[in-house]
């Protein structure tokens, strides 16, 4: 491995016109598809294997042209004080709006309210629904402007008008923090290498990686029916990985130059040695993205495999792009140790001759390897208990009640629950299909009777059979909100008398709508979250045990990955379900965890997770493959690399906290998630709990079974084979 690594770099350092040329010459081609293919619209979300999904699908069949998966809107209105909705004045003006959104030309239908009946008890409040043709984000400016300018004309003629559903769903925006996220990443490279230059090649290249990512991803997400989410999770694991490899590449080749050797051996060897660290991390973060198609979600499995393909983008640029832009920069990149016109200036040559001081990675290394005990359970306990909030999981799919009370979407919300009571904000559709039935009518008058049976249901209504008679609907109000376990309960127990109304009267009894389709997906989330811990955690373990030779080594980073992942869980516990600093991160309203989150988190943090454990422990491990003693291996990887891992930590906490200013939950919980897992992962777990726990294992840390040795093959992550053949190279290159 190292050394064809190392006749790519030095291709790539000779050949450095060509690389850039192909490199930026794929930046411009995918530009040029990402401006001129159709905009993206939402990604479809189905759920294959629910019952929701199920019913979903034959409702299209059954109720063919109804738009069962368009754009909904419910307009709310509510009386003056002291006035009804029933009054001559408020019924004309909600029926002249009524009017003028039925003339939409993407409208399907608009239902009026004193026809549907959906007038309050009190009479305060009602509502009129608004179908589509298209789903939210699909739907033209106009239709939204035409919808808030028909609650603006009611809202002049005295009546409180508020909008949910989700016509109003807009493209999300991550706001200017990403921005400051990208500006903390320059400074952190500036004072790691001190150089304008150097600091800028990972900048640089990570762009462009992220460009040719994020411009595929948008040509193909009309054909590929990628959401918006997609290509902002791409941009965020992709610029962090990116910086961090091409850091990882340059600070190797300062490394190399102060060694003595020439601007092209350094850079050879840099990608031969580091650039095996990058491939071996990437293909880690590969397979955790990669690994997220077992949950059987397409949208989660699109989202995985875009952004494993940025990632494979920035491993690529990093071992071609970095050593020829190396060759551009020539004498602008200084060796390690000397300092740029930027920072400092060079050393004189009585500096240079006084013994030079130990940096705070070795002396950090040589505290920890003689205090291992305290310093383990230390680190063990402070995870443990940032993880306790963790215990409190409660998980949910955000809707209109998790939105800030400030939206529009949100008071609406609020407003049907205060006139038809909490669940009415969470309807729960009952799909009867009584096609094999002998009598459909009295199946589906059967139906109805046993929900309205059932504890917290308020409202059943009457079946709605399609035009052939043998599929009908029925809508259950629930007696609580859409995220409570009531709510959920009842789910359950509508399914259970399917199956005594199957053995009745042959007909299926299936219970959908967005309340069952989020009970369903948190279901099938949790249950694919063991075997997603299984496939991913064991491929990666394989991969470590061959780039480690070692057993003790790979099972110690998984288990500090399950320490910085738990940890984590309960930091976003903390923060976005109990409130703790959630002024402060941005969070308005508060509510569950959304479902996907832990098994998102579980594979994109152990991705990262291994990323450290690969640049840091590898270091380590080619000292002691050198003759060093074990604990005397620890400090010499510290000194060699804690202070390159500790600016690519910072610099992806910085690029993650940039996505906190997302105007989209699920975006603004990732990056906080993340951001705090590298926290946790690299400062706590890679610095403090690796070093004392290879320091306590000694010899033993490295040990493989002697057979398991001679059948895995030797990848030369250490770039050993550049060292024994240094000579012979040498020799062939003065000869070319």
């Amino acid at each position: 491995m190292a050394t064809f690594l190392y006749k790519i770099g030095r291709i790539s350092f000779r050949r450095r016109h060509f690389v850039a040329l192909i490199w930026v010459a794929l930046l411009t081609l995918a530009g040029v598809g990402a401006a001129s293919a159709p905009a993206a619209g939402n990604s479809s979300f189905s759920i294959p294997g629910t019952e929701a999904q199920k019913a979903f699908d034959l409702l299209e069949q059954r109720f063919p042209g109804t738009s069962a998966d368009g754009a909904t809107a419910r307009v709310v209105f509510k009386a003056p004080s002291g006035e009804k909705m029933t009054d001559p004045g408020n019924k004309a003006t909600v029926q002249e709006t009524v009017k003028e959104l039925a003339d939409g030309s993407e409208v399907v239908r608009v239902t009026d309210p004193y026809q549907a009946k959906a007038v309050s008890k009190d009479g305060t409040v009602a509502y009129a629904q608004v179908s589509y043709k298209v789903s939210g984000m699909e739907l033209e400016d106009s239709s939204r402007d035409a919808l808030e300018d028909s609650a603006q004309d009611a809202r002049k003629a005295g009546l409180t008008v508020e909008i949910g559903g989700d016509a109003l769903q807009t493209v999300p925006h991550t706001g200017t923090t990403e921005i400051i996220g990208i500006a903390v990443a320059a400074v952190v490279l500036v004072i790691t290498f001190g150089s304008l230059i150097a600091a800028g090649l990972p900048l640089l290249t990570a762009l462009i990686g992220v460009g040719i990512g994020v411009s595929s991803i948008t040509a193909l997400a009309s054909a590929l029916d990628l959401g918006s989410t997609t290509s902002t999770l791409a941009m965020m694991i992709g610029l962090a990985v990116g910086i961090d490899y091409a850091l990882f590449i340059v600070s190797r080749y300062r490394a190399e130059l102060a060694e003595g050797r020439d601007r092209e051996e350094a850079a050879s060897r840099a990608v031969g040695t580091a650039g095996s660290a990058v491939v071996f991390a990437g293909l880690t973060v590969v397979i955790a993205l990669v690994g997220l198609s077992v949950v059987n979600i397409p949208m989660l499995t699109k989202m995985g495999i875009a952004a494993a393909g940025t990632v494979a983008i920035a491993v690529l640029i990093a071992l071609t792009m970095v050593p020829a832009l190396l060759g551009y920069a020539g004498r602008k990149v200084k060796p390690a140790g000397e300092k740029g016109k930027l920072l400092g200036r060079a050393k004189k040559q009585e500096e240079q001759d006084k013994p030079v001081k130990p940096n705070l990675g070795t002396r950090w290394a040589s505290f920890v390897v003689r205090r291992p005990v305290a310093v383990l359970l230390l680190g063990v306990v402070g995870l443990g208990a940032a993880a306790v909030p963790a215990g409190s999981l409660e998980l949910g799919l955000p809707d209109d009640g998790s939105q800030p009370t400030s939206t529009t979407q949100r008071r609406a919300y609020d407003l049907l629950s205060e006139g038809f009571g909490p669940g009415f904000n969470g309807p729960l559709m009952v799909v009867v299909d009584a096609k094999d039935s002998d009598d459909p009518k009295a199946a589906f008058t059967q139906v109805g009777d046993e929900i309205k049976g059932l504890e917290d249901v308020v409202t059943v209504t009457p079946p709605a059979p399609n035009k052939a008679g043998d599929t009908a609907t029925i809508t259950v109000i629930p007696d609580s909100k859409p995220s409570s376990v009531a709510t959920e309960d009842l789910v359950h127990s509508i399914r259970g008398k399917g199956a005594g109304i199957k053995a009745d009267s042959d007909a299926n009894v299936l219970v959908t709508g967005q309340t069952a389709m989020n009970i369903d997906v948190s279901e099938k989330l949790n249950d694919a979250l063991i075997p997603y811990l299984v496939l991913v955690v064991g491929l990666a373990f394989l991969l470590l045990i061959v780039v480690f030779r070692s057993i003790l080594v790979p099972l110690k980073a998984a288990l500090g990955f399950l320490l910085s992942v738990m940890a984590a869980l309960g930091a976003v516990v903390a923060v976005f379900q109990w409130g703790w600093l959630a002024g402060l991160m941005g969070v308005e309203q508060t509510g569950p965890v959304m479902s996907m989150m832990p098994i998102f988190m579980v594979g994109v943090v152990f991705g990262l997770a291994m990323d450290y454990e690969v640049f840091l422990v590898t270091r380590m491990r080619e000292a002691y493959v050198h003759g060093e003693k074990a604990g005397q291996a620890v400090v010499t990887g510290f000194r060699h690399g804690a202070r390159v891992v500790t600016a690519a930590a910072v610099i992806m906490m910085a690029v993650f906290a940039g996505f906190i200013g997302s105007s989209e939950s699920m975006v603004k919980m990732i990056g906080f998630g993340l951001a705090i897992a590298v926290f946790f992962d690299a400062f706590v777990v890679r610095m403090a709990i690796v070093p004392a726990v290879l320091a306590l294992l000694g010899r033993k840390a490295w040990w493989l079974p002697k057979w398991l040795d001679r059948a895995l093959p030797n990848v030369d992550v250490e770039g050993e084979g550049l060292r024994s053949a240094s000579g012979d190279q040498d020799k062939e290159l003065v000869r070319a």
